[in-house]
């Protein structure tokens, strides 16, 4: 569907008085151009023009909102889009505004009632633009007031695909200012040693530091307040600094909570052990609403090494260190500390494609029976903590939303531990179990022998070496631990062992030509060796192979 096929509120036709049914028209979309100072992405990109048209919308796009990101006007006209040549044409004309940053007072008074804004909005720190939209009877959907918590609503999760664009580019910013290799040499002209990272923080944007520090080869150390993202950090190459202080960092929405001041002094002397010994630090410790706090002090930056780096995530909300300067990169005491605030933008393309498809899939959501008509439905978990105004009404803050009931516990698990303990009280357990084995031994031992009693002495032979092979057997198997290798492997493994040893009892007589045996059994014993052989230390190989992949 072309842009300009349909649009709400642009018809200069006079009403018609005769009552008619309303029919539902598609939707546009407007893309403006963003003005915040050193913005450079855009809401949309021409791959995810293609997909909200398909959706059955209308896109429109301000010419040149998507230079900075490498998204020209033609390729938008190529994907679908109307390229709208003013702010003020694309505002009035559009049902539904895509934005990044939060719209400025001059936006604002572009909009009209009953359109829709989606974007990062950040109600609590901007009073007075909910205050401004709400009096302009719009609906506003804030990305950032997403319930991160339902798992349903990460596909729509701007904060994280942003997030994880500033952790990669913190590290790149980082390497940019540090006068060395990341990674350690060993050159003609000597050994280069590996760069020393710390990383303040494991969210999302510090995991996605943690993941680039330690692909380009450097010493990677993180600590964060929540004990439980200690794995992450060690699964991504990291090494986790623990602090020597026992207390639950996890706050709500999967941020971490202000922590006590016994907690603090003893982070901060861990840091400063980290500020001596590094050569980068890396911060992201933020809790959105709140200023961010001081982790590194001027005392610590001194102490670093001449030619350190740090790289402070933080510095939009005042910085996790006390030399930050927001927006620059200095030197103090001989270390670099970039306190840039457009790190996503940076990435500008990156960044972009993440957030449109973000955007894509909250449409997706608004849009189930994709005729290009939004339902704002209240009802929905995901899209309630997302609208902090509907129609002019304020509805921020949501109320929490209604997580799944914990599953109930099966009633048969108990039933184990009640009967261990039932034995050891002096029941009857062990007795009866005994018991049966002794019945099933008595039974065996009576079968084996009737059948010895009548059977001739090569048959008794055979038969007492296959009920042991296959007593030896069923314990060999299920006793193998998978110690380097899956569960399946271990299992595959042993039975080619059992295997492979038959083969060689029937091959040994070969020696000896008055024992040879029959020579179709002979060589059919030759092929499981062979076998046999190629499957297990195939396994192995198969094995080591996998195991490289996690290695640095």
């Amino acid at each position: 569907m072309q842009a300009g096929a349909t649009t709400q509120g642009l018809s200069d036709k006079p009403a018609d008085p005769s009552p008619t049914p309303s029919i539902k028209t598609a939707q546009r979309i407007g893309v403006p151009r963003e003005i915040f100072p050193e913005e450079k992405r855009v809401a949309t990109v021409p791959e995810v023009v293609e997909k909200l048209i398909k959706l059955g919308f209308s896109v429109a796009v301000e010419s040149g909102a998507g230079d900075a990101a490498n998204c020209s006007d033609d390729t938008y006209r190529a994907a679908g889009a109307t390229v709208v040549d003013s702010a003020a044409a694309l505002w009035s004309g559009s049902d539904i505004v895509f934005k990044v940053r939060p719209p400025t007072a001059d936006e604002v008074a572009l909009m009209r009632a009953g359109q829709i804004l989606i974007g990062f909005v950040w109600p609590a720190q901007n009073p007075d633009l909910m205050q401004q939209l709400a009096a302009k009877e719009v609906t506003v959907l804030a990305i950032d007031a997403l319930p991160r918590m339902l798992s349903r609503a990460q596909k729509m999760d701007a904060l994280t695909s942003q997030a994880g664009v500033a952790g990669y580019r913190a590290v790149i910013e980082a390497a940019n200012a540090f006068g060395r290799f990341f990674n350690g040499q060993i050159t003609a002209a000597g050994k280069v040693p590996p760069a020393k990272v710390f990383i303040a923080g494991a969210g999302v944007a510090g995991l996605a530091a943690i993941g680039t520090a330690a692909g380009l080869g450097a010493i990677v150390r993180a600590n964060d307040t929540r004990a439980e993202v200690a794995d992450q950090v060690v699964s991504l190459g990291g090494e986790f600094v623990k602090v020597d202080f026992e207390e639950e960092g996890s706050g709500g929405g999967g941020y971490a909570k202000v922590m006590s001041e016994g907690f603090q002094q003893a982070q901060r002397e861990m840091y400063a052990k980290q500020a001596r010994e590094v050569d980068i630090i890396i911060t992201t410790a933020l809790i959105p609403g709140k200023p961010a706090p001081k982790l590194i002090t001027a005392e610590m930056v001194r102490s670093m090494k001449p030619g350190s780096v740090i790289v402070d995530m933080a510095a939009e909300q005042g910085g996790n260190c006390e030399l930050t300067e927001p927006g620059q990169a200095v030197v103090k005491h001989g270390v670099t500390i970039v306190g840039y605030t457009d790190l996503v933008s940076r990435l500008a393309k990156q960044s972009s494609t993440l957030y449109a498809s973000n955007l894509f899939r909250l449409a997706e959501e608004l849009c189930k029976t994709k005729d290009g008509v939004v339902n704002v439905n209240m009802e929905d978990d995901a899209i309630r903590g997302l609208t902090v105004i509907k129609e002019g009404e304020v509805t921020w803050p949501a109320p929490a939303p209604k997580l799944p009931p914990a599953p109930a516990a099966k009633p048969a698990a108990a039933a184990p531990a009640a009967k261990k303990a039932h034995g050891h009280g002096g029941g009857d357990a062990e007795p009866m179990a005994g018991s049966k084995l002794a019945i099933m031994f008595g039974v065996a031992a009576a079968l084996f022998w009737l059948i010895g009693s009548s059977a001739p002495p090569a048959f008794l032979s055979h038969f007492t070496v296959f009920v042991l092979a296959c007593f030896v057997g069923y314990m060999v198997v299920w006793n193998v631990k998978p110690a380097l290798h899956t569960p399946l492997m271990s299992v595959t493994n042993a039975i080619s062992s059992i295997i492979a040893i038959g083969a060689l009892v029937q091959v040994s007589p070969w020696a000896n030509a008055a024992d040879r045996p029959n020579d179709l059994i002979s060589w059919v014993a030759a092929a499981a060796i062979v076998l046999t052989a190629i499957n297990m230390f195939g396994g192995f190989a198969v094995t080591q192979r996998m195991l490289a992949m996690f290695r640095k």
